[in-house]
């Protein structure tokens, strides 16, 4: 039946749910410009009411601990920074000592103490760069002067990655990150994470040694920064050398498989990973730098490689997976030469035509992704034969590139808590790893620090 004009009339232009649809949206982008514009506000009565909340409840505390530990009415000297807009303001601070009473002032940040009453008047807040000096900073640099657009803080998002390691960006950069993404909603959630980031000890007092030993192995304790240029400047040399990042269940699995432990010991750079080493550096008073991994290294690996004549050969996972890590580095770093791949899943028979592969292709790194210790041996075996310069194991970096498991949000990472959120993704594979592994681990490391103890005394 033909439709007449005057039902075509009758019809409404938009339906009933659209409309609905279209005012909530309307109705939340009104609210969210209005909070938006009163953000500044909002966050400055936040730090106000807690500034003085702390201020009031732990001034008994904090002058009682400083009288004992410094058997003496503290000395406080005034210190000149710069706030939001670089205007300068003044701020004290009192120097507490490591030891005593004094280490427990330290670890509850009470030397910040008088740092509440700039935040009452409104020159810093709680969360925000870091407070700095006039003259420390090259102000001529856009991406430095970004941290001004926003008050200082006595935590922020630099202070948070800093005292977890992974803290791998330049501090300007963090800031200018903070700078683009802060909300009140991420500053709450920030003020949230210090007390498990304060509960791991920060970095500690002890100095950084060069090498440290951990269970029998010797770690290189050096940045991710180093450890990029270490690698850079193996690619061009004249023979192959192997690197392998250790966690807490690598420890373990050194700790019974003594070849394992043996070709850790040959390695050119032998890295701390993961919170677990952290710990363990901190328990044993050898502070790691950073925590040094393969998932946080590829990238920046790739970024370094790209452009250049150096190639990377891939070498591991189930079939496919390889695959898309490839096709991740050619769209993220399209410069970049992948020499080849292959998957993980290959016969004995089928090894020699493999590693002839890798030797043709003129790669001058291959990461391997057999897991540990299967990937370090194969690469003690083979590395000489492939004629690479730089062999890797790295575990399950394929399966996140692939975009076959998803990485731990950012937030989860800044606290130490990524072996969490992986052992939730599978927890029937790790829960022995994780909670048994772990707890195993922290006992030997003290175990080991008691036996350091009653050699030295």
């Amino acid at each position: 039946m033909r439709e007449t004009s005057s039902s075509r009339i009758c019809e409404p232009l938009v339906d009933a749910t659209g409309l609905r649809h279209r005012r909530r949206r309307a109705l939340w982008v009104g609210l969210r410009w209005i909070f938006d514009r009163t953000y500044d506000q909002l966050m400055r009565l936040v730090d106000l009411l807690l500034a003085l909340l702390l201020l009031i409840g732990l001034a008994p505390l904090w002058c009682v601990v400083l009288l004992l530990s410094l058997n003496r009415i503290p000395r406080f000297r005034a210190i000149t920074l710069l706030g939001r807009a670089m205007t300068p303001f003044t701020i004290f601070s009192v120097n507490i000592p490591a030891t005593g009473l004094g280490g427990l002032c330290r670890r509850l940040r009470l030397e910040a103490f008088p740092a509440l009453l700039s935040i009452i008047s409104g020159k810093m807040a709680f969360v925000g760069p870091r407070a700095v000096a006039q003259g420390e900073l090259d102000t001529r640099e856009r991406i430095v002067r970004r941290r001004f657009e926003v008050r200082p803080g006595l935590v922020g998002l630099w202070w948070l990655r800093h005292q977890t390691n992974i803290d791998f960006d330049p501090e300007a950069v963090i800031d200018a990150e903070y700078v683009d993404s802060h909300s009140p909603r991420g500053d709450l959630g920030m003020l949230a994470r210090v007390g498990m980031v304060m509960a791991y000890g920060g970095r500690g007092s002890h100095p950084h040694r060069d090498q440290l030993n951990i269970l029998g192995i010797t770690l290189h304790n050096v940045t991710m920064e180093e450890s990029l240029a270490k690698i850079i400047a193996l690619q061009n040399g004249t023979s192959s050398r192997q690197i392998a990042f250790v966690n807490a269940d690598c420890a373990n699995i050194a700790f019974r498989d003594s070849e394992y432990l043996v070709i850790l010991q040959q390695c050119e750079l032998v890295l701390a990973d993961g919170i677990g080493m952290k710990l363990a550096g901190k328990i044993l008073h050898d502070p790691i730098r950073q925590n040094v991994n393969g998932t946080d290294m590829f990238p920046l690996l790739c970024e370094r490689m790209h452009g250049t004549s150096h190639g990377m050969y891939l070498l591991g996972g189930k079939p496919g997976i390889v695959d898309g890590v490839v096709e991740w580095v050619q769209s993220n770093f399209p410069d970049m030469v992948v020499c080849g791949s292959h998957h993980g899943y290959f016969t004995p028979v089928e090894e020699p035509a493999i590693i002839a592969d890798i030797a043709s292709s003129g790669a001058d790194v291959l990461l391997v992704a057999f897991g540990v210790p299967h990937q370090e041996k194969w690469l003690a075996r083979h590395l000489a034969e492939t004629g690479v310069r730089v062999g890797m194991g790295v575990g399950g970096l394929f399966d996140f590139y692939s975009g076959n498991i998803s990485r731990a949000p950012a937030w989860m990472r800044e606290i130490g808590l990524e072996w969490f959120y992986r052992f939730l993704q599978e927890p029937g594979r790790l829960w022995k790893r994780y909670f048994i592994g772990n707890a195993v681990f922290l006992w030997r490391v003290q175990m080991e620090r008691r036996r350091r103890k009653t050699r030295d005394n």
